[in-house]
């Protein structure tokens, strides 16, 4: 049942493999467990929890777009791609790599298990960010920006509105137009909405809401 369970996943769209070339910009670099997009910026570092069930090379277009505004980022890939089983994975990448500010953020499922190690690595980390996702223990007053789509059917905003009291430092951003799978390339989401916007729009605007909070 276990091979059956991990089979059955969201796989990235054939498109994803264009954003883990060489660009002038950003090398994209194959690492122990994932990828590193090292743009131009040397001082900002993400690490990226992918949501659950989905191939984790689907998050390359708005992995590339960050590393591109100055921002790197390790695209980490999750045991049968599901951030529960890996969700310590964020140490190995802040003990090898030297940045001077280090966030953590993840989609969905990938989101949450993102402010669970934050919540008990506050010390290592500046910030927190939530793409269509939400925490559930406390953050203290770590940065949290909270980003989803208005059309997303997945995300459960009860518990989006609850979890805005982990934070005394909390920001929320909502993309009118968009949905739950479109902050990757792995195609419609079972149970979501249908947006109104292109994909390369909501990661543009989460693009901007992410480089506004660390501004």
């Amino acid at each position: 049942m276990l091979i059956w369970y991990a089979s059955d996943y969201y796989r990235a769209d054939s498109e994803a493999a264009d954003y883990l070339e060489n660009t002038g910009i950003v090398k994209v670099v194959g690492i122990e467990d994932g990828l590193y997009f090292d743009g131009a910026g040397e001082d900002i570092a993400i690490v990226f929890y992918p949501g659950a069930k989905v191939e984790y090379t689907a998050y390359a277009p708005l992995m590339m777009k960050l590393a591109e505004n100055g921002v790197d980022c390790f695209l980490l890939e999750m045991p049968y791609n599901m951030a529960t089983f890996g969700i310590n994975r964020a140490d190995e990448v802040m003990q090898e790599y030297d940045y001077e500010y280090w966030y953590i953020s993840g989609h969905s499922l990938g989101g949450a298990m993102a402010a669970s190690y934050a919540a008990g690595n506050t010390d290592k980390l500046d910030g927190v960010i939530l793409l269509g996702a939400y925490a559930t223990k406390d953050l203290g007053d770590l940065a949290v920006l909270s980003v989803y789509g208005s059309d997303d059917g997945v995300l459960n905003m009860e518990k989006v509105e609850a979890g805005r009291e982990y934070s005394t430092n909390y920001t929320e951003v909502c993309i009118e137009g968009g949905c739950h799978a479109w902050f990757g390339l792995y195609g419609e989401q079972a149970g979501d909405g249908t947006a109104s916007i292109s994909r390369e729009e909501q990661w543009q605007q989460t693009v901007n809401a992410v480089l506004d909070m660390m501004e």
